[in-house]
């Protein structure tokens, strides 16, 4: 049976198999809590764990915010049981160096580091790394890292071609995205009354490339 992917999933990475399966039972949820789906992976860790990669609208996520999904999420996946064997459910953040799964991701990153993957040759390539020099609705433009003799030193990759992208950790990332999650997490405060009481460049509980995330035994 073939995984019917919602319109509300503006997603350009999505699972296949069984992470499809279980990507849409999760999604609804997350979206009704004011959250988004990043990434659903199935793993043979510790027998078997349900990674499930998510975040709010504005690019955070707690600790409390894990928790928050993983109560969310169990009573649907325990309804609809698309894992026969007992798994373990993690719940966690993209982390700083995140994987990359909608074009907004792309816009948002300008500037920073990837490394991708293609479905198909794309300049008779299918890996890249180098600097996202921009993006636009068909496509990223690449700034290669290290062009082979006889590149060129941009190439264009469309979305449809893209199978797997992730951001490298470097300090400039690491600095952008502690600015970022500082100036959204400010601004959810502001949204909600509360007291800002965090000095400014510091954001409790973040850690360079660490991902809040919370376990759960299934």
């Amino acid at each position: 049976m073939t995984a019917t992917v919602p319109h509300s999933d503006d997603r350009i990475i999505r699972e296949s198999g069984i992470d499809a399966r279980i990507a849409l039972i999760v999604q609804p949820v997350l979206r009704a809590i004011g959250f988004r789906l990043v990434r659903v992976h199935l793993t043979g860790q510790n027998g078997l764990t349900l990674q499930i990669m998510a975040e709010r609208e504005d690019g955070t996520m707690t600790v409390e915010d894990c928790e928050e999904v993983s109560r969310a999420v169990s009573p649907a996946l325990d309804v609809d049981d698309p894992i026969e064997k007992a798994y373990h459910l993690e719940v966690s953040s993209p982390g700083i160096d995140r994987p990359l799964v909608r074009k907004s991701d792309f816009a948002t990153w300008t500037g920073h580091l990837v490394k991708m993957e293609t479905s198909v040759l794309v300049a008779d390539r299918k890996r890249f790394k180098g600097k996202i020099a921009e993006s636009d609705a068909d496509g990223v433009l690449i700034e290669r890292d290290k062009a082979a003799y006889g590149e060129q030193p941009t190439v264009r990759v469309p979305y449809d071609a893209i199978a797997e992208a992730r951001l490298i950790l470097t300090d400039d990332l690491i600095r952008d995205a502690l600015s970022k999650d500082n100036r959204a997490r400010k601004e959810a405060k502001k949204r909600r009354d509360e007291p800002e009481d965090a000095p400014e460049g510091v954001e409790e509980g973040v850690e360079a490339g660490a991902e809040d995330e919370t376990e759960q035994k299934m």
